[in-house]
C-alpha cells in the first residue's frame, strides 16, 4: 500500500532546551591545497569465501591543508560487477557510526546486494579513519572509561550528572594527551575528502552510493559540495543536518526514538506465541502496555541493587539494562535476547548473561573514535547547570532513555583541552564549521526510512528531507528498527530502492510502505 506524507518543518530543539543560539554556518568548507592524484589501487582476496570479495590501501592526506605531508592508510573492498548486462557504474557502501567498518559491512551484505542488484554495480567500500583496517587513533583510556555505558553518559541512579561531569572531562583531557594529528584528522570533511580520492583512485567520473545511519550524513555532505560527481544516492535512515547541533542533536533523538520503537518490543513481548514451545518462554506480560511498565521497574530494581552477571566484575545495573535496550531497538531479531536478559534478571535465582558488547570495555581505538569525529564536528552547547537541567527534564519524559540522550559528553570540553593540551596543538586542529545542506544540485538523491527507528526518528529525517528539497524524495516503510534496505524493511521499500538502483526511478512525490 502506498499513500503520501508530508515534509515536516524544523523544530528549535536548541532553544527549547535552552542551549545558547549557534552561530550560522559557512556555506562550504574552505578551500585546501589540491593533493596528488591517488595511486593505483592494488587488489588481492579477501573475506568470506566465495563472495569475490576484494581488498586493498587507499592512501590519503593526513591533513588536506598539508596535501604533500604525510599519507595514511584505509582499507578499502570492492566486489567486482558480475551481471550479463553492461556494468552500471560503482555503489559506494557507506557504513554508520561514526565508528561502524564498511569492509565489515560489505562482507555481511554483500551477497544480498549483488543478488538484488543483479551484479549490475561494482560493490565499493571503506573503512573510515581510525575504524576496522584503516589508520588508528587513541587515547590512552583506562578501562572502566571505555564501556559503552560509560562512554554513553547514563546519569545517575538518582539523576546526578557528577560523575558523568567528571569522566567527560577526563576523557576530553586524555584524547587531548595522546590523539594526536590522527584523532584531530576524524571528521566528516575529511571523510568527505577520502570518499573522492576514492572515487579518483577507482577512475569513475561519478559515483553511486548506498548510505546508513551516521554515513547519509556523510554522503549528503559529499552530495552537497560535489554534486556532478554523483550518480544515484540512496540515504538510509537519515538523521537532521542542522549544521548548529549535528551529533549532539542526532544523540538527543535517541529519547524520542526510544518511545517510538518501544511499542514494537511491547507488541513482541506480550504476544501468546511467546509462551508456544517455539518462542522460548519470552512472553513478559499479557498486555503490551505493561511490559513497558515491567521494564522500568526492573531498571529501578537493578538501579538500587545490581544483580551480579556471569562476567565477572561486570554486575546488570539499570543503566546496563536501559543501554541493552537501546541497542536491541534497532532491529526485531535482538528482542529475544533482550527478553531473556529481562527473564534472568527478574528471577530471583536467575544470572544475567550480559550481551558481548556491554560485558567488558571496547578497544581503545573504538573508543577514540566513537568520540572522535562527534566530538571534532562542531562544538557542543551548554554549560554544566544547563546540563542538569536538560537530563532532569529528560528523564521525567523519557524514562526508558533516562537522560542519557542530553546528557554532557567529552565533547563539552573537547576544543578547550586542544587547546590546553601546549605545544600549539590547539593551533593545529583544523576548526571546519558543518557544510548547510541545501536543495542546490541535481535531483538524484532517494531516502528511505523506518516510521519507528530508534536512532533517527522519522521526525528527524523529515529534517533531512526537508533540507534537500527537491534533491530527494522519501519512502517511509512502515516499520521499526535502525537501516530499511535489505534489513529492517519490507518488499515495497527494497523494491522501489532497488528499481532507483537499476533505472534512476524515482517515486513522483513522496511515499509510504505499509
Amino acid at each position: 500500500m502506498t499513500t503520501y506524507t508530508g515534509i515536516a518543518g524544523t523544530a528549535a530543539l536548541a532553544l527549547a532546551l535552552g542551549l545558547a543560539p549557534a552561530a550560522p554556518a559557512s556555506p562550504a568548507s574552505p578551500a585546501l591545497p589540491a593533493s596528488p592524484a591517488s595511486p593505483p589501487l592494488s587488489w588481492s582476496a579477501c573475506g568470506p569465501a566465495g563472495l569475490g570479495q576484494e581488498c586493498a590501501t587507499l592512501r590519503v592526506p593526513l591533513d588536506y591543508a598539508r596535501p604533500g605531508g604525510p599519507q595514511v592508510g584505509l582499507a578499502v573492498s570492492r566486489i567486482r560487477a558480475t551481471g550479463p548486462g553492461a556494468r552500471r557504474g560503482t555503489l559506494l557502501v557507506v557504513a554508520g557510526g561514526p565508528g561502524s567498518s564498511g569492509v565489515q559491512r560489505l562482507s555481511t551484505k554483500g551477497a544480498a546486494l549483488k543478488e538484488q542488484l543483479g551484479g549490475a554495480y561494482d560493490l565499493v567500500t571503506f573503512d573510515p579513519r581510525g575504524v576496522g583496517g584503516s589508520v588508528k587513533a587513541h587515547c590512552g583510556l583506562d578501562a572502566a572509561d571505555r564501556h559503552l555505558v560509560t562512554l554513553r553518559s547514563w546519569p545517575a541512579a538518582d539523576g546526578s550528572i557528577d560523575e558523568n561531569v567528571e569522566r567527560s572531562r577526563r576523557v576530553a583531557e586524555a584524547c587531548a594527551r595522546n590523539g594526536g594529528a590522527v584523532l584531530r584528522s576524524l571528521t566528516t570533511p575529511n571523510q568527505v575528502r577520502d570518499m573522492d580520492r576514492l572515487r579518483q583512485a577507482l577512475g569513475e567520473r561519478r559515483i553511486s552510493a548506498w548510505a546508513n545511519s551516521y554515513g547519509t550524513y556523510v554522503t549528503a555532505q559529499y552530495a552537497q559540495r560535489f554534486p556532478r560527481r554523483t550518480d544515484r544516492i540512496v540515504l538510509d535512515s537519515s538523521a537532521d543536518p542542522n549544521p548548529a547541533t549535528v551529533a549532539q542533536g542526532w544523540l538527543r533523538d535517541m529519547a524520542r526514538g526510544a518511545d517510538d520503537r518501544f511499542p514494537d518490543f511491547a507488541a513482541w513481548a506480550a504476544h501468546p506465541d511467546r509462551d508456544l514451545p517455539g518462542g522460548g518462554g519470552l512472553r513478559l506480560a499479557d498486555r503490551p502496555e505493561d511490559v513497558r511498565t515491567l521494564v522500568l521497574d526492573l531498571a529501578a530494581r537493578l538501579d538500587r541493587a545490581p544483580k551480579p552477571s556471569t562476567t565477572p566484575g561486570v554486575p546488570l545495573t539499570g543503566n546496563l539494562l536501559r543501554q541493552a535496550l537501546q541497542s536491541a531497538l534497532y532491529s526485531d531479531a535482538a528482542f529475544a535476547d533482550f527478553a531473556r536478559l529481562v527473564k534472568q534478571a527478574s528471577d530471583p535465582a536467575g544470572v544475567p548473561v550480559l550481551p558481548q558488547m556491554l560485558a567488558g570495555p571496547m578497544p581503545d581505538a573504538d573508543a577514540a573514535v566513537t568520540v572522535g569525529v562527534v566530538c571534532n564536528d562542531v562544538r557542543w552547547r551548554g554549560e554544566v547547570p544547563t546540563f542538569r537541567r536538560a537530563v532532569a527534564a529528560d528523564r521525567a519524559a523519557h524514562p526508558l532513555t533516562a537522560g542519557m540522550p542530553v546528557n554532557i559528553t567529552p565533547c563539552s570540553f573537547w576544543k578547550d583541552a586542544w587547546k590546553d593540551a601546549g605545544k600549539g596543538a590547539g593551533r593545529d586542529l583544523p576548526v571546519e564549521r558543518p557544510t548547510r545542506l541545501t536543495s542546490d544540485g541535481p535531483s538524484n538523491i532517494l531516502m528511505i526510512q523506518g516510521l519507528r527507528d530508534p536512532s533517527t526518528p522519522h521526525s528527524s529525517a523529515l529534517k533531512m528531507r526537508e533540507a534537500l528539497g527537491d534533491r530527494a524524495r522519501m519512502v517511509s516503510v512502515d516499520r521499526g528498527g535502525h537501516g530499511m534496505y535489505l534489513s529492517n524493511g519490507n518488499a515495497c521499500g527494497d523494491r522501489t530502492v532497488t528499481r532507483f538502483l537499476l533505472t534512476g526511478e524515482r517515486p513522483a512525490a513522496d511515499v509510504t510502505c505499509r
